[in-house]
């Protein structure tokens, strides 16, 4: 029996962050319906990359139930109400204060089912200046400052995935999770709310505190490390990159003995100790960049593993495809097979099975029936 086996998720959202945390639900075996407008969720149409279809959409959306409801036509939204009646985790990312519009508030949702878990994401939350404010990854990414840290000393950069969707995500998958325990002692659910900012706010803690009561302000390095040298990356003579950290004078010795063939190098003014190095960054890096330049990736990293130094590839797509740690999970699309990166944590002697991801609608029948208001006072009650 699956860990959440017997819960009833229901979730009207789009997009990533709610998607992401009922995606986590379904893994762990909980029946997750998701609601979606009639013409769809968009992010089904962001790409169609994979057999015709979004990877977006393949990527967390395995193993949930879909419906098309058009929550503005009151008999699509009577089901809706008798499904949250028989829920155990309501999710939902509509714009704040849209369930009000709709004439079903959250505190008519709760009152019906006082054992519900309510969980409302929204891109700033429903107080302050900016509650109204929409919101998507790369406006967050720029508003709660991780940009102004993140790139080049040419400028700053988006982060490559939609981390801020990630991490509103991953903090309403702990938040329901944590509900759910609660609710096994007292009887009662609760109403959580998450947003892109807060939950990437709660990460840009470190610079927060460090500017705020250090005076620091974070410099954008790249792919070097501010206060460590050498650390980054390195061009080899194939042209792929490596990354390499020195933690300590004796791994610093070791390359200049391994890769720089100067073993007397670290006892020279400039170069001896980290603070030495940071300072003549530029002479340092140009000699550790030299040296990787006359040799390719492999055999570097043979190189690096003989010194017992740190590393990583730089790993392009077709590196990240072929991956020796990869861990691969297979699940259906539309007929078609595809392997998705496994989820990060692996429960040590269970074989988790992975759902199918819905076609559009492809429930809907089936759960009108089941949710249908002449049934209602028969599912209602929990």
């Amino acid at each position: 029996m699956s860990d959440l086996e017997g819960l009833l998720v229901v979730s009207v959202e789009h997009a990533v962050a709610a998607p992401y945390a009922s995606c986590k639900l379904a893994d762990a075996g909980a029946r997750v319906i998701k609601v979606e407008r009639p013409e769809g969720d968009f992010a089904r149409t962001y790409d169609q990359l994979v057999h015709g279809e979004s990877a977006y959409f393949i990527w967390i959306n395995r193993g949930k139930e879909s419906v098309c409801l058009d929550l503005k036509e009151t008999a699509d939204l009577d089901i809706l109400r008798n499904m949250l009646r028989s829920a155990d985790v309501f999710i939902q990312n509509l714009a704040p204060g849209a369930f009000d519009r709709l004439g079903l508030p959250i505190e008519t949702i709760r009152s019906d089912n006082p054992g519900l878990i309510v969980c409302s994401i929204s891109g700033y939350g429903t107080e302050g200046s900016a509650k109204d404010q929409k919101a998507y990854d790369l406006l967050i990414q720029a508003e709660t400052g991780l940009s102004s840290i993140n790139g080049t000393e040419h400028g700053p950069a988006r982060v490559g995935v939609s981390v801020c969707d990630i991490a509103a995500g991953m903090t309403a998958y702990q938040a329901i999770l944590q509900g759910l325990i609660a609710r096994a002692r007292t009887g009662q659910g609760r109403e959580i709310e998450v947003s892109l900012f807060h939950a990437m706010s709660d990460w840009m803690n470190v610079p927060y505190l460090q500017y705020k009561y250090g005076g620091k302000k974070p410099a954008r390095m790249g792919l070097k490390h501010p206060t460590i040298a050498p650390y980054g990356a390195f061009r080899c003579a194939d042209g792929k990159e490596i990354l390499i950290s020195i933690q300590n004078e004796r791994e610093w010795a070791r390359l200049c003995a391994t890769l720089l063939k100067d073993p007397q190098l670290p006892s020279r003014e400039g170069w001896r100790t980290n603070s030495e190095r940071v300072a003549n960054r530029q002479a340092v890096d140009e000699a550790v960049a030299q040296a990787f330049a006359q040799v390719p990736r492999d055999r570097a990293i043979e190189m690096m593993q003989q010194a017992d130094i740190a590393f990583g590839r730089l790993s392009d797509p077709d590196d990240l495809v072929s991956h020796p740690q990869n861990r691969v999970v297979t699940v259906d699309v539309s007929g078609n097979s595809v392997d998705l990166l496994a989820p990060g944590a692996l429960v040590k002697g269970e074989d988790t099975q992975f759902r199918s991801v819905p076609e559009l609608g492809r429930d809907t029948q089936r759960i009108r029936e089941e949710f249908s208001p002449r049934l209602g006072t028969l599912l209602a009650g929990k």
